[in-house]
């Protein structure tokens, strides 16, 4: 499957203008907890019309894993998607509420899942709202009943001709053992999403236990670079910012930050810049910088 051929963005006027599409599905990824710049704070809640939560930090990942923000299974992915209301013919469309932040993440999991149409809003919430677009002050109802699926069900819902039809693409995302294995190679490029200081080491990490430093032969690319605003910088823009980093087209680009979130802004910015081969460290630091075994610079 070759990766991410369709644009990965649609603006809040395309939304506006689609919001009754009976094939949408709007989902709403923000996270509680924003690390990594000044979060926005709302006074009141509010949400796009018509969109649905996706949980991010307690439903579609791995609870199980010792990981932070580790990648969901494909289960679970196939449970929480079919709660939704989300079928192999579904038009996705996934923002947040600090413009684009978390909203990456989610996309890049349904692109690792084998969902070709989602799209992240450019701006999000933030942008929706400095235009003065209409806001509703509730989450439209899931259609899941209940928090989990029995296993029969969820065997119905992969075998449903108008469901999911997963095409796993593992190799979008790797673990450590795969990027220590990579640190050396000149046909690829390692770029970290945290603020500089944490990249140098000079500012202490937020999780306890964690070492300062990055990995090896890494590049530092906050994430903030490859935002104007609320939005994404232009393709343009954005070619520019890579292109004096790593200068050829075809190498493999490996993304990391503090525990896979903000790394998947940077492949969002990646791939809007027409870059095909991008993969996601999903332990990042935490899981890198925690490892007394791996090296650091």
């Amino acid at each position: 499957m070759k990766q991410c051929t369709n644009p990965p963005l649609v603006t809040t006027q395309w939304l506006e203008q689609n919001l009754d599409n009976d094939k949408l599905i709007l989902l709403d990824a923000s996270m509680e907890k924003v690390v990594g710049k000044s979060p926005i704070i709302y006074d009141t809640f509010s949400c796009i019309p018509g969109a649905k939560k996706l949980d991010l930090e307690n439903e579609l990942c791995d609870l199980t894993s010792n990981q932070t923000h580790a990648f969901p299974t494909a289960q679970q992915f196939i449970e929480i998607t079919s709660g939704l209301g989300i079928s192999q013919e579904s038009l996705v469309v996934i923002y947040d509420n600090q413009g684009i932040y978390s909203s990456p993440r989610a996309w890049w999991i349904f692109k690792v899942m084998g969902f070709i149409n989602v799209y992240v809003l450019n701006g999000g919430l933030p942008q929706w709202l400095a235009e003065g677009r209409a806001t509703a002050h509730r989450f439209s109802p899931s259609d899941r009943a209940d928090s989990t699926l029995a296993d029969s069900v969820i065997n119905s819902v992969i075998n449903r001709p108008c469901q999911l039809r997963l095409e796993v693409q593992d190799t979008w995302v790797c673990e450590s053992s795969y990027l220590l294995d990579k640190l050396s190679d000149k046909q690829v490029s390692i770029f970290d999403a945290r603020g500089a200081a944490r990249f140098s080491g000079t500012a202490p990490e937020p999780r306890e236990g964690v070492r300062s430093g990055h990995i090896p032969n890494s590049v530092n690319l906050p994430f903030s670079q490859v935002l104007d605003g609320h939005c994404l910088k232009s393709t343009e823009e954005l070619q520019r910012v890579f292109t004096g980093l790593a200068n050829e087209q075809d190498i493999q680009r490996i993304f990391s930050c503090g525990s896979g979130i903000t790394a998947c802004i940077l492949i969002l910015a990646s791939v809007e810049a027409g870059y095909q081969r991008n993969v996601l460290y999903d332990g990042s630091w935490a899981e890198w910088g925690s490892d007394s075994k791996l090296p650091i610079e």
